[in-house]
C-alpha cells in the first residue's frame, strides 16, 4: 500500500494539473479567434486529474488519521 507522503504528493500534483487544465479550458472557451481551437482536450484532462486528486487526497487523509 502507498504511504501518506506518496499519496499526498500524487494528490497535490493531480490537483495542480486539474487547476492548470481548468484554466486552459477557460482560456480556450474565451478565445477571440474561433479557428484557433488547439489540440488538447482540456475538459477530460481536468475531470480525470480532479478524480485522481480527490481519491489520492482522500486516501492520504485516511492514512494520516489512522496514524
Amino acid at each position: 500500500m502507498l504511504d501518506f507522503a506518496t499519496l499526498l504528493t500524487l494528490g497535490l500534483a493531480a490537483a495542480a494539473l486539474a487547476l492548470w487544465a481548468w484554466l486552459a479550458d477557460r482560456r480556450r472557451v474565451r478565445r477571440k479567434v474561433m479557428d484557433k481551437v488547439g489540440w488538447v482536450p482540456w475538459t477530460p484532462v481536468f475531470f480525470v486529474a480532479l478524480m485522481i486528486a480527490v481519491i489520492a487526497l482522500g486516501l492520504a487523509a485516511r492514512e494520516w488519521l489512522a496514524g
